[in-house]
């Protein structure tokens, strides 16, 4: 990263920095990009366990604190350095909770941080806001497990409700376990949540362990994406997994991608944790996050409109205009298409305009790399708010708008047939967009792509009827094909 880089995008949209030490670990993110769906573009920890003797001394270990202080020196001097202003610090359950805590936190502030101290209800909400933004529309309960503190929050209409913070971390959990009757404790602990019966609703699960559990569960269901956000364990499964992991071996864990060597030694407590809390709130199924409190900061800051805005479509709008691909053409390209659309869902408009950004955007990739890219971009990159089932139908779509209509064998798995038939039109229809006066406004503008008594017809303004020559003959005929349909082009409205 270069301070100059990027001069005038960094001035519209600043990069923003989140310090967040935790009872376990101690991190720095960098982000950039949309304000509604940042983009990560630093991310580094200090495991220094601040919070794992706080069960026995209740205080912060020397060794842990210079440990989380050499990184937060390194952390201020990078954020210094890349000359980032919008720099939000702060601690949760180790510093609120030690008896050292206050020490502790004047040292941060003597590196020229300026921590903020949350309470547990502070910290429930904030990350209650990172599942909000991550998955609009939310209804449900929040479970936000770190080291020193299980947070439980109630969400609906864009908002947090109830919220509590139990001292069940994943660096108190083998203590409490110890110490015998471990179930019976949660319960009560969730009994006295006077809000938890009466909540329906998914629970949102936040947190490197509860990801680790999605990496268990993803590997033992053979789903065919790589990325915990947003994959969605139905209860029963999630409490069968728990039940195989409450004994399991650490070393043995640490085998599967995704669970790193320190969420492996975490998990089989996790996973004790997980039974009464599934058997007491009865969710409807299990949503795995990976935006959380750090995310939820950035969220909280948003107005009413940026909130409302849609995350899939700044994130792709983000990232295709580095490319030269900009939402107002996708728009554009999207109407131009829309009477192919067969059998559309609610949400599937939005899909089709990340669909032609994308797939402008691989225009601006060497042709030997697009289908890679295409496949990817869809099936691989975090996008907020896209279901498996959008997943797969913009790879049929970016597929389809490079010419191909064979298809990854996993996609089946997220979708149906008929949606990946439905995708595939999307991209052949784009490709001929694409085709027609190279994609620009005028070329689309002055053109009009219509199903006509049994043909496709493209129609053209008088003066511009030698665009229908050459390739888009062709792409129009392979449409047309695709569709059952007579390729037709005529001149005049």
């Amino acid at each position: 990263m270069n301070r100059k880089r990027g001069t005038a995008a960094r001035l519209l949209k600043p990069p923003r920095a989140v310090i967040d030490i935790g009872s376990n670990t101690v991190r720095l993110v960098i982000y950039e990009g949309s304000k509604r769906a940042p983009e990560t573009v630093w991310n580094e920890k200090v495991a220094a366990r601040l919070g794992r003797d706080l069960s026995e001394t209740g205080r912060i270990p020397q060794e842990a604190q210079d440990e989380a202080l050499a990184a937060l020196a390194r952390y201020a001097l990078i954020i210094r350095d890349l000359g980032i202003e919008d720099i939000q610090t702060v601690a949760t359950a180790a510093p609120r909770d030690a008896e050292n805590g206050p020490e502790f936190l004047s040292a941060v502030a003597d590196l020229g941080l300026e921590p903020r101290l949350l309470s547990g209800e502070e910290e429930a909400r904030i990350s209650a806001h990172g599942a909000l933004g991550a998955f609009p529309g939310s209804h449900g309960v929040v479970a936000d497990l770190g080291g020193g503190s299980l947070e439980l929050v109630s969400i609906g209409q864009n908002a947090c409700h109830d919220a509590i913070s139990l001292p069940f971390g994943t660096l108190r959990l083998p203590a409490v376990r110890a110490a015998g009757g471990f179930e019976d404790r949660v319960r009560t602990s969730i009994n006295d949540v006077d809000w938890a019966a009466d909540h329906s609703g998914p629970m949102y699960m936040i947190g490197g362990t509860w990801r680790a559990l999605a990496s268990y569960a993803m590997r033992e269901l053979d789903y065919p994406l790589d990325d915990p956000h947003g994959f969605v364990l139905s209860v029963e499964d999630a409490d069968r997994m728990a039940a195989e992991l409450v004994d399991a071996k650490p070393e043995k864990l640490s085998n599967i991608s995704g669970i790193s060597s320190m969420r492996s030694e975490y998990l089989p407590d996790a996973a004790a944790l997980l039974r009464p809390l599934l058997e007491e709130f009865e969710p409807e199924e299990l949503v795995f996050s990976s935006w959380g409190i750090r995310e939820g900061l950035l969220y909280a800051r948003l107005d009413a409109a940026q909130q409302a805005r849609d995350p899939l479509l700044a994130g792709v709008g983000a990232f295709a205009a580095a490319r030269d691909s900009h939402v107002i053409d996708a728009t554009l390209v999207s109407a131009w298409t829309a009477d192919l659309v067969e059998k559309s869902r609610p949400g599937d408009e939005r899909k089709r305009i990340a669909a032609a950004q994308l797939a402008a955007s691989l225009r601006r990739v060497e042709p030997n790399l697009r289908l890679k890219n295409a496949v990817e971009w869809s099936l691989d990159k975090r996008w907020i708010d896209l279901s498996p089932r959008g997943r797969a139908m913009i790879c049929a779509a970016l597929v389809g708008s490079l010419g191909r209509t064979e298809l990854p064998d996993r996609l089946r798995e997220l979708a149906s047939d008929d949606d990946l038939r439905e995708g595939m039109t999307w991209g052949l229809g784009l490709r001929l967009a694409q085709r027609l006066g190279a994609g620009t406004r005028e070329s689309l503008s002055h053109s009009s792509l219509r199903r006509e008594n049994g043909a496709l017809v493209l129609r053209l303004d008088p003066e511009r009827a030698a665009l229908a020559a050459g390739p888009v003959e062709t792409e129009l005929q392979r449409l047309a094909d695709w569709l059952g349909l007579e390729a037709k082009v005529a001149a005049g409205s």
